[in-house]
């Protein structure tokens, strides 16, 4: 890929890897600026320079969990993206704009103490359960974490699929794992063994059923949430209808929702 030098702003990373998991989603991994902090589950802004030597930036969570030594970002393809359209094509070694000033609000700090933490997410919003549930201090706070993604179809599920699979047999983490994770994929638009919307499942209690656990309650359950606009209201609906109150990073409570990617 042809991308503009940006190697005189001290904002630029290298990219390490890029890994295409279907025709509309990638991720991609790139060199860790030696002065970035953060905590697993924040975000950051990335970009490139457009044309007229300018930087196009946009809000992007850090999958890999906060000792990485390398970012790793996920991202959706848009065609006609101002950004997406040119970032899905960088290569190994081209250079992207970074602003290490990490922020959000899906962090385990936002949440009181609790028993089971819920990570409820669509699409690309798996990205900051990436980043926690490779942290270390997860699964020492809770003694159940469960992945719930919905997607359209089982191929844009592949890359928590893959996360999921792989946690338990991680050299640095897997011991802290062990029984502990609970993976419960979706799907709108194509046939599965969980269809339909991770709402429906937690309104009909399908997915507690399957998964041997109990309904949520404002005592045990921590609920962290990361999706489009309407699985952000429908589940924090649920959340309120339980007595689970929405928390953030001055005041903790019972569930966390990222908004700074919805429209």
């Amino acid at each position: 890929m042809n991308v503009q030098a940006v190697k005189t702003l001290p904002d630029a990373q290298t990219v390490t890897s890029v890994n295409h998991w279907t025709d509309t989603l990638f991720s991609f991994r790139v060199s860790r600026p030696k002065s970035l902090r953060f905590r697993s589950g924040e975000f950051v802004m990335i970009g490139l320079l457009k044309d007229d030597g300018k930087p196009l930036l946009r809000a992007y969570s850090i999958a890999s969990p906060s000792w990485d030594e390398e970012l790793e970002f996920y991202s959706i393809k848009v065609p006609n993206g101002p950004l997406t359209s040119r970032l899905q094509k960088i290569e190994e070694g081209d250079e992207i704009i970074l602003r290490p000033k990490p922020v959000g609000t899906l962090v385990l700090d936002a949440l009181l103490p609790g028993k089971r933490l819920w990570m409820i997410c669509t699409g690309t919003g798996v990205a900051p359960f990436a980043s926690l549930l490779r942290d270390p201090e997860t699964y020492e706070a809770y003694d159940q974490v469960i992945l719930a993604h919905t997607c359209r179809t089982k191929a844009e599920l592949a890359y928590g699929a893959a996360l999921a699979k792989a946690l338990p047999d991680d050299p640095l983490i897997g011991e802290l794992v062990g029984d502990k994770l609970h993976y419960y994929p979706t799907t709108t638009r194509e046939p599965s063994a969980n269809e339909g919307r991770i709402s429906d499942h937690i309104r009909s209690g399908e997915v507690f059923e399957k998964l041997g656990l109990p309904q949520w309650n404002a005592a045990e359950d921590r609920i962290m949430i990361c999706g489009s606009m309407a699985l952000n209201k429908d589940i924090m609906s649920l959340c309120e209808a339980q007595g689970l109150t929405e928390g953030a990073n001055s005041n903790p409570a019972e569930f966390v929702v990222e908004k700074a990617f919805v429209d």
